[in-house]
């Protein structure tokens, strides 16, 4: 049903100040504009993997180095929007068949060297059901002085890039991607399955077909195989890691952002709402993102697909006003929030800097 139909009825506004709906209340209002499209799903995926075989094209036949780099970082933004799809297909959400789904979903994750299985057990199970509570939600965790100080000096630095502003491509490489995805030992999974070992073959396998092809086509068009593979694979690999390193801090790390060290005080704080960030982009840059960053309606519900959040995340702002954080991007906004959010303290709720002074206000216990 559309929001614009007749028969559809928008919910009362709830003041700032009044209880907040059950989440299934709110899931409720939802529920009416919420429908999966098997056809225009399946359009958007080949559509995206049109586009991206072009650009990977485009970083083996154009003649010029900067056309070529051109090629490749669109090819890692194509790559990330390949992935968006693939993450709701994870979700469930992409399409109204499972086995679709699932199909779909191993299909889209498969240029962003993602395994299926461990990204729906990781994100899903971990990341939705414990959004920013402390020792469970491992997403961007923040750390307390006391931990940050009793770092090795090597793995203090590290932290230090990564909150930099400068460092989303790497911590997504390394803390999300080699050491929970590439074939990940159970201190980070906490189980096994042989589908995790199945998935990380066929990573391994699409990595070297990859490689592969490019170091023929290469060979093939008298090319040097160092800089077509820079072109065709790190550039494209690394853009796609910093963009979606950038997409998930912003997601979850803000002034206005709680994290809980304490599960019962977290799940007072309704955090399927406080936790998120929805960030706005001029030129509807965030459209081009398939509409990921309307954040807090695909916590809210995970089963609305990427082609109606932007419907429900207007719905969800307009029933619940002043609860939900809105963020007009910019880089001023962002390197200020990077110097502000670097560690937490649980204790005052707010947010310090590595000396552990604050940098935000204090928060009650619940939001």
């Amino acid at each position: 049903m559309s929001q614009n139909s007749p028969s559809f009825q928008h919910p009362e506004p709830i003041p700032l100040g009044q209880p907040l709906p059950h989440r299934k209340v709110i899931r409720g209002w939802l529920a009416p504009i919420v429908e999966r499209r098997t056809a225009l799903a399946v359009f958007l995926l080949l559509l995206d993997l049109v586009i991206y075989a072009a650009l990977m094209a485009g970083t083996v036949l154009l003649e010029v180095w900067w056309a070529k780099l051109l090629s490749g970082m669109a090819a890692g933004f194509m790559i990330g929007r390949l992935f968006v799809i693939g993450h709701d297909a994870c979700h469930q959400s992409y399409t109204p068949h499972r086995r679709l789904n699932r199909v779909l979903g191993r299909i889209a994750f498969t240029v962003s060297l993602t395994p299926y299985s461990l990204w729906e057990v990781g994100h899903n199970v971990v990341h939705h059901g414990y959004t920013n509570l402390k020792g469970v939600d491992f997403v961007w965790a923040p750390l307390t002085k006391s931990e940050f100080d009793a770092l090795s000096p090597g793995r203090r630095v590290l932290e230090r890039l990564y909150r930099s502003g400068l460092g989303p491509a790497f911590y997504y490489l390394i803390e999300m991607w080699w050491l929970r995805m590439f074939f990940p030992r159970k201190t980070y999974m906490g189980t096994q399955r042989k589908e995790f070992m199945w998935d990380g073959v066929y990573v391994v396998a699409t990595a070297v077909v990859w490689i592969g092809a490019l170091v023929a086509a290469a060979l093939a068009t008298g090319q040097s195989v160092w800089a077509l593979l820079g072109y065709g694979f790190v550039v494209p690999f690394m853009f796609w890691n910093a963009m979606i390193g950038f997409v998930v801090y912003v997601h979850h790390t803000h002034t206005a952002v709680q994290w809980h060290d304490d599960k019962a005080a977290w799940a007072k704080a309704a955090p399927f709402v406080s936790t998120t960030v929805h960030m706005t982009f001029p030129m509807r840059i965030g459209a081009l993102m398939h509409h990921i960053m309307e954040h807090t309606a695909h916590h809210v519900d995970m089963s609305i697909p990427l082609y109606k959040l932007e419907g429900a995340q207007q719905l969800l702002e307009e029933a619940l006003p002043g609860r939900i954080i809105v963020q007009r991007f910019s880089w001023a906004w962002y390197f200020e929030t990077a110097r502000k959010c670097k560690l937490y303290d649980f204790t005052r709720r707010c947010w310090t800097d590595f000396h552990g002074r604050p940098t935000s206000d204090f928060k009650p216990a619940v939001a």
